[in-house]
């Protein structure tokens, strides 16, 4: 037992020398003018403005990176527009020149209907009989008689012949340019599409490394986040039994009632450390609260007398108002009466000056006068 009260001495007394020295460094903290600081947490709040760099560090990295992505999206298709833009520019190029090489005005058959040398280039009406000019209507050759009958068939046997051999190198020339044209179409999307494949490929490795060393940035700060909580849960948790082992030995909590009393007199006392009034002073407010209470007692039965009145007129009001709704509905009852009967003699009135007018007027029809005219004669 000597042994137990012995270690607990001990370790009260490193307890007391603990708080002396953290009173004497709170005392230092506060009573220097160049560290102190009066309502205001600095390690929050350089945490706090370090959490906000990183934060807008982060926010700028973030709005770069979709910058250059834009910018890399806005280069893409204006190369895609541009790309566009050239081919149709060389197909329309193709297509001038495919017109101007082998579709001229000279070659087509009907030229010579518009041509405008055609003045310049015909010949008189007639150079001779043999003139193969000379048309049926003009009664110059007809059908057998014409002598180069067989060198023209042939001539235009040739000419059909070079036509359709013509037209033949045409079409394939013209597929030979559209498949060269397609050629270098595929080609030039397919060099394309490869550096498009690689700017994505390069725009993606650099996005995982950014991803990566964000990540990496991430767990660094949590881990000192983390550590940094842990160190000041266990220096609150230490503040905290301190707190709580000098509360427990100090005067607050052991209700002295000495500790109250004021240096100016013994009639004032501290606030701060009071621990209550004496038993004159509660029995003074007690008889206070009493007196209050039959005040508001009295003051209730006033006011439920109050509100009893109040009802009884409302009632009495009430009543009045019934009374006089039943005799108003009464008066109109009535008034209606009245006015229906009024107006049934009205109806029947007009009724019988309608009948009357019928009656008048066929009196005065001439077909009515004719027939009482023939019964009097007839009689």
């Amino acid at each position: 037992m000597s042994g137990l009260s012995a270690r607990r001495d001990l370790q009260e007394a490193a307890a007391l020398e603990r708080r002396r020295q953290r009173e004497l460094q709170r005392q230092g903290r506060i009573f220097n003018a160049r560290v102190r600081t009066i309502g205001v947490d600095k390690d929050a709040l350089d945490a706090q403005v370090k959490d906000r760099k990183i934060q807008e560090a982060t926010e700028k990295a973030r709005n770069e990176e979709l910058a250059n992505e834009m910018k890399k999206n806005d280069k893409l298709m204006c190369m895609l527009e541009e790309r566009q833009k050239r081919n149709i520019r060389d197909v329309n190029k193709a297509v001038s020149d495919f017109q101007k090489n082998f579709q001229q005005p000279e070659t087509r058959r009907e030229f010579d209907l518009s041509d405008p040398q055609a003045l310049k280039k015909d010949r008189p009406a007639r150079l001779s009989d043999n003139d193969p000019r000379c048309t049926v209507s003009g009664l110059q050759k007809f059908m057998g008689e014409d002598l180069n009958y067989a060198q023209r068939t042939k001539f235009q046997k040739e000419q059909l012949r070079e036509w359709s051999l013509q037209q033949q190198r045409d079409y394939k020339n013209a597929l030979a340019d559209k498949k060269f044209l397609d050629d270098l179409h595929d080609k030039n999307r397919i060099e394309l599409d490869q550096k498009i494949m690689e700017q994505q490929r390069i725009e993606e490795e650099t996005r995982r490394a950014v991803c990566a060393a964000i990540k990496d940035f991430n767990k660094s700060q949590a881990a000192e986040l983390a550590e940094r909580k842990r160190l000041d849960k266990c220096q609150k948790m230490k503040d905290d039994m301190d707190e709580i082992s000098s509360q427990l030995q100090g005067n607050l909590l052991s209700e002295n009632p000495e500790q109250a009393i004021s240096s100016f007199g013994t009639h004032r006392v501290i606030t701060d450390r009071w621990k209550g009034m004496n038993q004159d002073q509660l029995m003074a407010i007690r008889s206070f609260q009493q007196q209050q209470v039959l005040e508001k007692l009295k003051l209730k039965e006033e006011e439920r007398q109050r509100d009893a009145e109040w009802d009884r007129q409302s009632m009495q009001a009430a009543r009045a108002q019934l009374i006089l709704e039943r005799h108003q509905a009464r008066q109109n009852r009535e008034c209606r009466q009245a006015l229906d009967s009024i107006n049934a003699q009205l109806s029947q009135e007009q009724k019988s000056k309608n009948i009357y007018l019928k009656e008048e007027e066929y009196s005065n029809c001439p077909t009515s006068q004719y027939f009482a005219q023939f019964n009097t004669t007839s009689r």
